[in-house]
């Protein structure tokens, strides 16, 4: 019998279940070759430690039972092969009703590094019971390991309670055959799991699945494009879609950058800004990371919310619209694509779809499009009446282009997307997509400091044509308006250093286990990636970088932009109200009676809403971080609270 590690609970070495062995092709290692008769399934459950399973290929391989009936999984238990402890890491025990395991649901990960040669029994808390069981070996690493355990009792289970290796929500992902996505066009067959609520939800389907991005694409941490079979809330996100795209951040050591400017967009008041969630995914049965699964930008509701076209509307209103199109330096390997005379934009054509627009819809879209950037070059562009803002929205170009520069975006001139609505001669811009090389995370243009202009406008900044002139023509005329759009955000929207801020602090506080699990899987935190300028080593200094950034950019747009002088801003002596936390809530005072307080979460939800009694008062507050807005005129206060 074998020695047991001190273990969650003990299960004796008798009540392992047993079945018949399976599992991927084994390998020889005398002679490199797949075998039958050497290192096969069955070695995993002789209960020796001198005989081993291992697989033929290094990815993607498994060892596990047919139980013969199903069983409800209690344990799980393993021990390695001798001096090769590290290959269990990142290890995947999994549970399905299918033998191909197409529907299979995590029972354990394996974080940690085992103890070398000993077997190690661990708990298993899912109500599912499975008919096939295995254990899935980590990346690169060949299925290897000497025994191999699973524990529990016959009955048919329940879908109450499933496994998630961390406080983050799940996506499980197993592809027809295990066939790797090796491409952007291809789409895969597959099924997916979501599991959420902490284990107690899962949305199951089949669905579609290819790569997706440019230069991402070619890290070795993939992202990816998913297209459900039925149309879902993912993870409680607004649409009700199929298509979902899932971002790898590889580039972005904090993980967070991107969910950081979505928050921006919001508060900086743009019509539309893409949900998004941060998981851990698994693909065929290997963890591959802490994802960001968010909204496809495409037409829809709760999306890009404009009227949808059909291949029949080739004439009159119907010709007019939706469209979504892009402003995209990739635009030449696109299908559906045109290129202005003036300024030389290349855009893609996202809307209608290359496969469903029409020539008379494609032939619309380019002249519409043309007009409107022939009049921003035109002698009379800034003309209130048959100037550029005729077919362009000014405020939404301005908010785009502000959320772009809070976070100092080199690439925000490489890809503007913007949409056109029936009956309407406007353009409108956004949404906003791609910051992961933002908050000072860009060697072409760190240090951001150095720069007394915009970063869109600096020479290391890509730009997609002449779309640096473009935007510049319109900055150039719009000071005022964007002045006052700047000075809304942060006086009436909340965008103020204490709010970012404690989202980041929320934001790392919520994926601080997953990072590290991330950090596990892909271990870059001193490799520099793609064009960062600096790897510092810990995801805590990463984080610093982005805090530090936001500290010193709002001001500094503040004096580059303009501030309307009214607000904390330019009346912080004048300011009597004050806030502060307090056992079970927070007090105020200073405010006149039947001021507004309002109480918010850091990513703006709203808490409570009440009014200023005129003396001291107490808010009572469950233990958290809160942002508070209160007080009238020039006696308002921001302030972040953390209630203990």
């Amino acid at each position: 019998m074998l020695a047991v590690a001190a273990a969650p609970r003990l299960y004796a070495w008798d009540d392992r279940l047993h079945g018949t062995p399976m599992g991927s092709v084994s390998v020889d290692y005398s002679t490199g070759l797949a075998s039958e008769s050497v290192n096969t399934p069955a070695a995993a459950f002789d209960g020796k430690y001198n005989t081993y399973y291992a697989s033929y290929d290094r990815s993607n391989t498994w060892v596990g039972l047919d139980l013969g009936r199903k069983c409800v999984i209690t344990g799980v238990g393993y021990a390695s092969r001798a001096g090769r402890a590290d290959r269990l890491q990142l290890g995947i025990f999994e549970g399905s009703n299918s033998p191909d395991f197409l529907d299979a649901v995590p029972l354990y990960i394996i974080k940690d590094k085992p103890s070398d040669n000993v077997l190690v029994n661990d708990s298993v808390h899912v109500s599912r019971a499975f008919r096939y069981v295995r254990y899935v070996g980590p990346n690169n690493a060949r299925c290897n390991i000497a025994e191999v355990c699973f524990y529990g009792h016959k009955g048919e289970g329940n879908d109450s309670l499933f496994y998630t290796p961390t406080n983050l929500p799940l996506l499980t992902i197993h592809t027809v055959n295990c066939q790797g996505i090796n491409d952007r066009v291809t789409y895969i067959r597959g099924y997916i799991n979501v599991i959420s609520g902490g284990g107690t939800g899962i949305l199951s389907d089949s669905l579609n699945i290819r790569g997706r991005g440019n230069a991402t694409w070619g890290l070795p941490k993939k992202p990816y494009k998913i297209k459900l079979d039925h149309k879902a809330h993912m993870l409680g996100m607004p649409a009700k879609d199929k298509k979902w795209v899932l971002l790898s951040n590889y580039s972005d050591k904090t993980l967070i950058r991107n969910l950081l400017a979505f928050r921006v967009s919001e508060l900086i008041g743009l019509s539309y800004t893409p949900a998004g969630r941060l998981a851990d995914v698994m693909l065929n049965g290997e963890y591959i990371g802490n994802y960001q699964i968010c909204d496809q930008v495409e037409v829809g509701k709760h999306r890009v919310d404009i009227t949808k076209m059909t291949p029949d509307d080739n004439t009159g209103d119907a010709l007019t619209g939706g469209y979504l199109v892009e402003i995209d330096s990739y635009a030449d390997r696109e299908k559906s694509k045109f290129t202005t005379s003036d300024f030389s934009l290349p855009v893609s054509i996202k809307y209608p779809d290359e496969d469903d627009i029409t020539p008379a819809q494609s032939k619309y879209i380019a002249q519409t499009f043309g007009t409107m950037v022939r009049r921003v070059n035109s002698s009379f562009y800034n003309n209130p009446v048959y100037g550029f803002r005729r077919y362009l929205d000014e405020d939404s170009f301005l908010r785009n282009f502000m959320v772009n520069e809070v976070a100092a975006n080199s690439d925000a001139l490489w890809s503007v997307r913007m949409y056109k609505e029936r009956d309407s001669l406007r353009f409108y811009t956004g949404p906003v997509w791609d910051f992961d090389l933002g908050f000072e995370n860009d060697s072409r243009v760190h240090p951001v400091s150095q720069y007394s202009d915009f970063v869109s406008f600096t020479p290391n900044a890509t730009t997609a044509g002449n779309m640096r002139g473009f935007t510049q023509r319109i900055i150039n005329v719009s000071a005022d308006r964007m002045k006052y759009l700047w000075s809304h955000a942060r006086y009436d929207l909340g965008l103020t250093v204490d709010t970012l801020e404690a989202y980041i602090d929320s934001l790392a506080d919520y994926i601080d286990e997953s990072q590290k699990l991330n950090f596990i899987r892909w271990p870059i935190l001193s490799t520099p990636v793609l064009v960062n300028y600096q790897a510092l080593g810990s995801y805590t200094a990463e984080l610093g970088t982005v805090r530090d950034f936001i500290r010193w950019r709002i001001p500094w747009l503040d004096e580059k932009i303009g501030l309307i002088p009214v607000g904390i801003g330019d009346v912080r002596s004048a300011v009597k109200a004050s806030a502060w936390a307090v056992s079970g809530g927070v007090s105020l005072s200073g405010l006149t009676r039947g001021d507004a307080i309002e109480v918010f979460t850091p990513d703006g939800m709203s808490v409570t809403r009440a009014e200023a009694t005129g003396g001291e008062q107490t808010i009572a507050l469950p233990a958290g971080i809160y942002i508070i807005k209160a007080g009238s005129g020039k006696n308002i206060i921001r302030s972040k609270i953390d209630v203990r």
